[in-house]
């Protein structure tokens, strides 16, 4: 039963988690002149306009079924890049919802920090429900900005790296955009336990533990 609630817990932070990293990029994007996004409907943190019933629900529960770190992502919020004109706002959209989810995690990470000093019992062991729920969202948002420096499509770092090459490399992103999620899930279930370790190593300096 515990379990069960721990599962549901964390697919509830991991949505919401890839939720503001969606709006991040819609918010960049408005930012940088393309207000596509939301003419969508698409800055908001309500849920529902953003789920992908695949990334979002059936993928983390594979994996967790399959003893593995659950990630996930959502619908892409719609970006015009015929109306984002500048080299340096297709990187700040890109890079975005990274930035955003690095950020939330540094915060938790304070926020957990301050408990302690405090004097507020903070055991990352047999953690309290409010210290798990922050390692959760801890957690989480690392390993989703970590997973989308991948450069590989539809991840941001994909993105990214396109964002800094001559324009005459587009065609090549259109080509390599046919086969991006097939190559996502040989990557996520052949490398994927060599990230949890990356993922934690960065958590433990957060939390100074």
């Amino acid at each position: 039963m515990t379990s069960t609630i721990n599962t549901i817990f964390y697919i509830g932070i991991l949505i919401m988690s890839v939720v503001i990293h969606e709006v991040a990029h819609g918010v960049a994007a408005e930012r940088y002149g393309d207000p596509t996004a939301r003419m969508s409907g698409r800055l908001t943190l309500n849920p529902l306009k953003h789920l992908d019933w695949f990334g979002s629900f059936v993928l983390p529960l594979v994996l967790i079924m399959a003893g593995a770190q659950p990630i996930g992502w959502a619908k892409p919020v719609p970006v015009n890049p015929n109306n984002v004109k500048s080299k340096m706002g297709r990187f700040v959209i890109s890079a975005a919802g990274i930035c955003t989810n690095l950020l939330v995690a540094i915060i938790g990470a304070l926020v957990l920090r301050s408990m302690a000093a405090y004097g507020i019992p903070v055991d990352h062991i047999n953690p309290s429900p409010t210290v798990l729920i922050m390692d959760s969202i801890i957690l989480i948002n690392i390993l989703l900005g970590i997973f989308n420096l991948i450069p590989v499509p539809p991840l941001d770092g994909f993105k990214i790296l396109f964002s800094f090459l001559p324009a005459r490399f587009g065609r090549f992103e259109s080509m390599l955009d046919m086969y991006g999620i097939p190559i996502l899930f040989i990557l996520i279930f052949t490398f994927g336990s060599y990230l949890t370790p990356i993922v934690f190593k960065i958590m433990g300096l957060l939390l100074g533990v």
